[in-house]
Order: C-alpha cells, then structure tokens, then sequence
C-alpha cells in the first residue's frame, strides 16, 4: 500500500483519478480497487474535472487540522507579540483547550471550496491545455507541454484558490488579539477554558464579505503575486 502523498505526486503526472486512487488505496483499499477497476472508459475532460475536484476537496479535508497548526505557528507572533507555543505539540494543546475539536477545523469551508475548484480548474485545463498544444505545436510536445500546461493551470486555478486561502487562514487565527494573546500566552492554557478567540467571522460569506468591505479586491487577494511565483513554476515541473 501506498502512503497518501504518492496520490499527490501521480495525480501531477497522470491525472486526477489517479491522485485520488492512490489516496483512497491507502485509507479505503478495498472500495477504492472496487471503483477505480471498475471503470474502462476512456478519460474526457469533464471526467478530470470531476476528479480533480474530488482529489482537491479529500486531501484539503484530510490535512486541515495540521494546516491549522502550521497557519496558528506561523502567526502567534504577529497576534500576540511573543512565541508562547514552540512546536506542534504546545500548540496543539493550547487549540483543545482554548476551542475543543471544532478549533482544528477552523476555515474548512473556504479550504475545501477552494480545493475543491482549483483541483477541477487545474486537472481539467491541464488535460485540455496539453492535447491542444501536442496537436497545434508538435515542437512543444513532451515536457514543454507539460510544463506550460501545468502553469496555465494553476495560474487559472489561483483566481479561486488565493481568496479562498486568505479567508481560510483568517479563520483559523480570528479573533482579537486581546483573546489570542489571553490563550497563547498563558503557561497553563486550561485557565482560561470557553475563552472566545473566534468571535469575529461566523462562516466563510461572512469572512468574504468583511474582507471585500474593509480591504476590497485586494484584501482577498494579499499575497496573490507571491502565491504565482511560488505554485507555478512548481506545477509546470511537477506535470
């Protein structure tokens, strides 16, 4: 059996259902075999679509707790002026305590849409994107074609994904800073149990509409720039 990040890998090389068969097989191998042997179809692109959306929103669903630890590590400083939690571990305590189960979960609905609209965005265009420039450019055939469909991809799927991440990461942090730093600071965490450190946005519509309204376009998209510096190049290579 393969470990879940083999998914990631081949579903960059050889498509979406193929990202999701490889992460299905390692937590669900008997029904995963069942589905995916079961289909002899040809591949389409309304198929890589579907199954870039489902690969997107399984691995976002999977791995937000540990994004939530990681965006939470990252800012404690900035909330709270001082690094009260130094690893995985303090902070994972400090999220229970402070916020129980539904503290790790914090910004799921912005994560998994845009997940869940990326992988479709990506995984489609890219299909789409190779076959045409293999037809129309015999000389970018092979690697090149990879590589520029993989960019165009992403750079389509990020008008979705940038905004939904920022909403996603301001809701696994929101809260005044008064609070944050009531919680992260403490020695004991458990002194201060029902703190309320996510009063502020109450769902993905609400943190969207308050983002447009005090920032604009450019509050949903901060970060935007280094976002495509980051994912394209990445995705070309890793097509």
């Amino acid at each position: 059996i393969l470990p879940p990040s083999h998914g990631v890998a081949v579903g960059k090389r050889r498509g979406p259902s193929r990202a999701l068969r490889g992460r299905l097989l390692y937590y669900l191998p008997n029904p995963a075999d069942a589905l995916f042997s079961s289909s002899s179809s040809p591949p389409r692109v309304w198929r890589e679509f579907v199954w870039g959306a489902i690969a997107g929103a399984f691995g976002e669903g999977m791995m937000h707790p540990v994004d939530t630890l990681k965006t939470r590590l990252q800012s404690q400083a900035i909330m709270s002026g001082a690094k009260a939690q130094k690893n995985i571990f303090q902070m994972v305590r400090t999220v229970w305590a402070s916020d129980g189960l539904r503290g790790f979960y914090r910004g799921i609905s912005p994560g998994v849409t845009g997940s869940l609209a990326t992988g479709a965005t990506y995984f489609g265009v890219i299909e789409s994107t190779k076959t045409w420039l293999e037809n129309n450019n015999p000389n970018l055939s092979g690697h090149w074609s990879h590589f520029i469909a993989g960019g165009i991809g992403d750079t389509l799927g990020s008008f979705i994904y940038v905004p939904c991440e920022v909403m996603k990461q301001r809701m696994q942090v929101q809260g005044s800073s008064k609070s944050w730093a009531l919680n992260a600071t403490k020695g004991n965490v458990s002194q201060s149990p029902g703190t309320q450190m996510y009063g502020y946005y109450n769902g993905m519509f609400h943190a969207g509409s308050s983002i447009w309204r005090d920032h604009g376009v450019k509050g949903l998209y901060a970060g935007y720039g280094s976002t495509l510096a980051r994912d394209v190049p990445f995705a070309g290579l890793m097509v």
